[in-house]
C-alpha cells in the first residue's frame, strides 16, 4: 500500500465526517442520523458506491437545508469527498465506509428520503447480475429504508444496465418510474442532475457516449 493511501486513511481516523468501524459511533448510527450526527434534524439523501462523493458535496452545497451520506468502501475515495467539505464547510454532510449490500445496518426503516446511484460498475456478465447496484436484492434494501415516495437517481452511460434496470422496474408492481431518458444532455430533465459530473461521466462524454438517466419511486401498499 502507498504512502499517500495510508497518509489519507490515518487522517480519515482523526476526521469527524469519515464515519468507519474505528469509531464508537459507527454502530449507533441506524435511526440516529439526525440526532447523533447532524447538528439539523434535516431530511437525508444518500449517494451509493460514492467514490469522490461529486454528488454528496455538490447536492450539499445546493441544498444546505437537506443532508448528506456518501457510502463507498474505499477509504482512500472517501478522504477526497471529506477533504471537500471540509474545505467548502459543507457540515450537512457525512461520508459511511460500508459495504451497500449493509445498508439495513446504518440506516433505519424510512430514514432516507432520496438515493443517487451514479456511473455503478455495470456488471456485464450474467453470473454477477445479483451484484447489480438496481438489482432485485438492492431494490429490496432501498425499499426497506426510503421514506414513503422517497426518490431514487439513476444515472450510467451503460445502456445495457440502464436497459436492464428499466425492465426490471417496469416488472415489479411496487415501483414507478416517474421520469427517464437515453440522453441527458439533450433532454428536458437536464436540470435534475444539477450540474454535477463525476469524473466517470467527463470521460464517457469526452468518448461521445451518451448518458442515461432515470427517477423511480416504490409505490406505498396497503
Amino acid at each position: 500500500m502507498g504512502r499517500s493511501k495510508l497518509k489519507r486513511f490515518a487522517q480519515n481516523v482523526e476526521r469527524h465526517n469519515v464515519l468507519e468501524d474505528s469509531k464508537a459511533l459507527y454502530k449507533e448510527l441506524k435511526g440516529n442520523w439526525n440526532v447523533l450526527y447532524f447538528s439539523k434534524d434535516q431530511p437525508i439523501t444518500v449517494e451509493l458506491a460514492c467514490g469522490k462523493a461529486h454528488y454528496t458535496t455538490g447536492l450539499a452545497a445546493h441544498f444546505p437545508n437537506r443532508n448528506f451520506v456518501g457510502v463507498d468502501v474505499k477509504g482512500d475515495r472517501l478522504w477526497v469527498g471529506s477533504t471537500i467539505a471540509i474545505e467548502q464547510n459543507l457540515n450537512n454532510t457525512a461520508f459511511l465506509r460500508a459495504q451497500i449490500e449493509h445498508l439495513d445496518q446504518f440506516f433505519a426503516p424510512q430514514e432516507v428520503n432520496e438515493l443517487w446511484i451514479t456511473f455503478p460498475d455495470p456488471r456485464p456478465k450474467k453470473r454477477d447480475i445479483k451484484r447489480r447496484l438496481t438489482s432485485p436484492r438492492f431494490l429490496e434494501l432501498y425499499k426497506l429504508i426510503l421514506h414513503k415516495n422517497g426518490l431514487v437517481n439513476f444515472k450510467t452511460d451503460n445502456t445495457q444496465l440502464f436497459d436492464y434496470t428499466v425492465e426490471l422496474l417496469q416488472e415489479r408492481k411496487d415501483t414507478e418510474i416517474v421520469a427517464q431518458t437515453h440522453d441527458l444532455y439533450s433532454s428536458p430533465l437536464l436540470a435534475d442532475h444539477y450540474g454535477i459530473q463525476t469524473d466517470f461521466e467527463r470521460k464517457f462524454l469526452e468518448k461521445g457516449e451518451t448518458i442515461k438517466f432515470l427517477k423511480f419511486r416504490f409505490k406505498n401498499e396497503g
